[in-house]
């Protein structure tokens, strides 16, 4: 448990002073800043050369700090974001308060709530949510685990988390559903 809280603490002091890092989260290893930072945006589609005309998602660690993001959290999605069966990222309407490098052209965000220890502690302690992006060049396979993250990744990130590095269990990409203005789901990814 001592290893662990000083891991939040080290990232938490990096994302605070605006730098990227590379971290374990609920589906595969991640790319991710305050997302609340725009020049701390920047440098991740930088990092994966990524054009920024692709959004990214962001962490939350409830339905409460998912408030603040979007402008109407749709009814009954508490309830339908804790029922899933594994990550879910959902696309929902209304984005607001983020850097316009999140947001996608229709004015919609990319949002999961975080079932990952390390992932929510951390979005407690800096009050925020985090970007989330495979940790991988644009256009490269994700890496499943952290031995496949590519040494040109670990090298441009300001900070790389030391939980978890050893698991050898492959992860998958959350599954994603669209949630329009009207309620109706549209499943994106399984």
């Amino acid at each position: 448990m001592k290893h662990f809280l000083k891991e939040v603490q080290a990232a938490e002091e990096e994302l605070l002073v605006g730098n990227v890092i590379l971290y374990p989260t609920d589906t595969v290893w991640g790319i991710g800043c305050d997302a609340e930072n725009a020049e701390a945006v920047k440098k991740i589609f930088k990092i994966k050369e990524r054009e920024e005309s692709k959004s990214m998602i962001i962490l939350v660690s409830d339905v409460e700090m998912l408030k603040r993001y979007v402008e109407e959290v749709p009814t009954g999605f508490a309830e339908l974001a804790k029922t899933q069966e594994r990550p879910t990222t959902f696309v929902l309407s209304g984005a607001q308060n983020l850097p316009k490098e999140l947001v996608a052209e229709d004015g919609s965000i990319g949002v999961r709530i975080a079932k990952d220890e390390f992932c929510h502690r951390l979005m407690q302690q800096i009050g925020r949510p985090l970007v989330s992006t495979s940790a991988n060049v644009s256009g490269e396979p994700s890496p499943q685990t952290f031995a496949e993250v590519s040494d040109k990744i670990k090298e441009r990130v300001d900070y790389v988390v030391q939980w978890r590095q050893d698991e050898e269990v492959e992860s998958r990409p959350s599954r994603i559903i669209k949630i329009d203005e009207s309620g109706k789901q549209t499943i994106i990814r399984d």
